[in-house]
């Protein structure tokens, strides 16, 4: 089947989430890697693949799609290999509910607040907002509360087998991680388990910062 192709910036976890699903289900993808500072994602050319200019969106063959939950749960229904979406009603209401809190909760307080701050703005010599941190740091608490609750003692958080939900989650809790407010709000989490789990997974390791670019400029 054709090869699927992902339009995004490496090190976004937006961008890591198609990527990972491709991985856990076994399908080609290329990844078409625009550079951070280039605002290529706002150029005419890109927009009419996502009109409102954000990331990632796919294209897989002449079907085209956007929106990250979409683009995820088709790659999950389009292809074979291990379903990435529960049986069960209840479980896949769980993951449902992980995937709307990191889209609602966790985007806007982990990754944009701190992890942004403390991890990609640095390595971009960009100067870190404080404020912004600090301002973050209390739906960011309470994100983290959240999840540890649904994980309870499952290995994952709709149960046992990975699923969209825990592919959704990694990119953002694997940044807080990295960060010193991170290390602090996760110390004794059972969030930590989990994420040596995920972090174990082939998927994972294959789509880190820094190997997708250095795949991307070999």
């Amino acid at each position: 089947m054709t090869q699927i192709i992902v339009h995004g910036i490496p090190g976004s976890p937006y961008v890591r989430k198609p990527l990972l699903v491709c991985e856990e289900k076994g399908v080609s993808y290329r990844l078409a890697a625009m550079t951070f500072e280039s605002g290529a994602h706002k150029q005419p050319e890109y927009l009419t693949l996502h009109p409102f200019g954000r990331i990632p969106a796919i294209e897989h063959g002449d079907f085209k799609l956007y929106e990250c939950q979409a683009i995820s749960r088709y790659i999950d229904r389009a292809f074979d290999g291990p379903s990435l979406t529960p049986a069960d009603p209840k479980a896949a209401a769980r993951m449902d509910q992980v995937m709307n809190i990191v889209d609602w909760y966790v985007m806007p307080s982990i990754s944009s607040g701190i992890a942004f701050n403390r991890v990609v703005k640095p390595k971009f010599g960009m100067p870190v907002d404080e404020e912004a941190v600090a301002n973050a740091l209390p739906l960011a608490r309470t994100c983290v509360k959240a999840l540890e609750d649904i994980l309870g003692g499952n290995a994952h958080f709709a149960g046992e087998a990975v699923s969209l939900a825990d592919l959704f989650a990694i990119g953002h809790l694997d940044f807080l991680a990295q960060t010193p407010e991170g290390a602090d709000m996760l110390a004794g989490s059972p969030l930590l388990g989990w994420l040596e789990r995920m972090k174990a997974r082939p998927s994972v390791q294959n789509t880190e910062w820094d190997r997708l670019l250095a795949t991307v400029a070999a």
